[in-house]
């Protein structure tokens, strides 16, 4: 065999790599004119290499932003270096669909990008590749470990029955919030709630009456709530507010809501025989209370003053 004969054969082959390897391949020249287009830029965009060729790049596909891609390729032809578009900063160049059974649940395929300088024998770049990697697995993956974490990290500071901040996250905010009250001028106020006789009412009529109770409570509370105030279920029948903010007279304000609040849960179909009332502290920062602990103590005592005093009351902390 002759050498021409080997060297057609070595194009050949070469060719056949070229349409049938598992990446795209586009090649462009100064004018963003498409001179090559192998057979996956075909089987995922339905133009064909004879349709493609010649064709403007920005003309079959208008939604690529040409002032960004042309920034991408300039050092590309200019300095012969390469550049890179990766996922996470834009999710593809070529909007394909995504038909891949494993990650069926992507509308879109998501595409890393390698733009590579191609000399001519001049050595000239008057050419550039663009390498299409299909990376959709990889980003679904990524959407389901963070959803995952997110939703690990959900539970891992949510009451469940309530879905409210449990007790460990809020004593936490407390400690950030109190170290804040320390440089600011502007205080912030503790509110601690709870139902008054909630104990006899699990035993009378059962956990499960507690529990619907609790239930409808911190529903009406989600809906009474400004975006900064932060409210756990502290324990049992106790719930905690951290008012951002606010002084003693909009706790007040404050508590007055979880009043009305109170009254419409006992419109709202309870078991006959339970009621919902409601003892409250209330315990402002000061800068005699040593540490978030004792702000919390602070509110916890005001608490128990409305218990001693029977209940169905506020009862407002002195430093």
């Amino acid at each position: 065999m002759s050498e021409a004969n080997i060297e057609l054969g070595d194009i050949h082959w070469l060719m056949d790599i070229l349409q049938n390897i598992d990446v795209g391949l586009v090649v462009l020249d100064r004018n963003y004119d498409i001179q090559l287009w192998n057979g996956f830029m075909e089987s995922h965009s339905g133009l064909s290499p004879q349709v493609a060729r010649g064709e403007n790049l920005f003309t079959l596909f208008p939604e690529i932003p040409k002032d960004w891609f042309c920034k991408k390729a300039a050092p590309v032809f200019e300095l012969r270096t390469r550049t890179f578009t990766i996922w996470e900063q834009r999710p593809y160049l070529f909007r394909f669909k995504n038909y891949r059974p494993i990650t069926g649940r992507a509308s879109v395929m998501y595409q890393n990008t390698s733009m590579i300088p191609l000399e001519s024998i001049d050595r000239q770049v008057n050419h550039i590749c663009l390498i299409v990697y299909d990376v959709t697995d990889i980003a679904v993956s990524r959407a389901d470990t963070e959803t995952a974490v997110k939703s690990l990290t959900e539970r891992n500071r949510t009451d469940l029955l309530t879905g409210l901040l449990n007790r460990l996250y809020w004593i936490e905010e407390t400690r950030r919030e109190f170290s804040r009250c320390q440089r600011s001028e502007r205080p912030s106020t503790l509110v601690l709630f709870e139902i008054d006789d909630f104990r006899r009412i699990n035993i009378e009529f059962g956990h499960p009456a507690g529990d619907h109770l609790l239930k409808i409570l911190a529903d009406g509370l989600v809906q009474t709530l400004r975006d900064t105030d932060l409210v756990c279920r502290y324990d049992g029948g106790t719930f905690a507010a951290l008012l951002v903010d606010s002084n003693e007279d909009e706790a007040n304000v404050f508590a007055q809501r979880i009043y009305r609040l109170s009254e419409m849960v006992n419109n709202s179909g309870l078991p006959e025989g339970v009621s919902c009332s409601l003892s409250l502290g209330i315990a402002r920062y000061s800068d005699k209370l040593s540490d978030s602990a004792r702000w919390i103590q602070a509110a916890e005592a005001t608490l128990q003053q409305a218990r001693d005093h029977g209940g169905n009351q506020i009862c407002i902390h002195q430093p």
